[in-house]
């Protein structure tokens, strides 16, 4: 989702708690971990959250309250697992990304037309792409 035209549809920090069951502190708890990066409202500096930053909300409020992942697990969690598999995509299969599987998706985004729509910088690999790749199942 393009965030710099102005058309997409934006909402304030208080009707995502609604719409998303958490509170307001969770949801800040959300984006200083990593999980998201609403954007700003230029004049007062309000937190404007995406259709695609509620999707993250909700697999991120998922994968902590039902699996019982902690925040620094998660985040680990997010920085070596493609995404298809954090998101369980139905759609992985005609993904440029899922057919290069040991390449960061967002990297392949990169370097793939075909996938320049894509919510990259919004999803949270690609915002704790930085943080150290490891092994999730290595050998003892």
């Amino acid at each position: 989702m393009d965030r710099g035209n102005g058309s997409a549809q934006t909402y304030l920090i208080n009707a995502v708690s609604q719409r998303v069951g958490l509170s307001q502190k969770r949801i800040r708890e959300y984006e200083k971990g990593g999980f998201i990066q609403p954007s700003r409202d230029p004049r007062t500096n309000n937190r404007l959250f995406s259709d695609a930053d509620i999707q993250i909300i909700l697999r991120v409020k998922n994968l902590l309250h039902d699996h019982g992942f902690t925040l620094a697990c998660l985040r680990y969690f997010l920085a070596s697992a493609p995404c298809w598999i954090v998101y369980s995509c139905p759609d992985k299969q005609e993904c440029p990304a899922y057919q290069k599987p040991h390449t960061p998706c967002h990297e392949v985004a990169k370097s793939t037309p075909s996938m320049a729509d894509k919510r990259c910088c919004d999803c949270p690999v690609y915002i704790n792409r930085n943080l150290e790749r490891f092994a999730l199942l290595e050998r003892p």
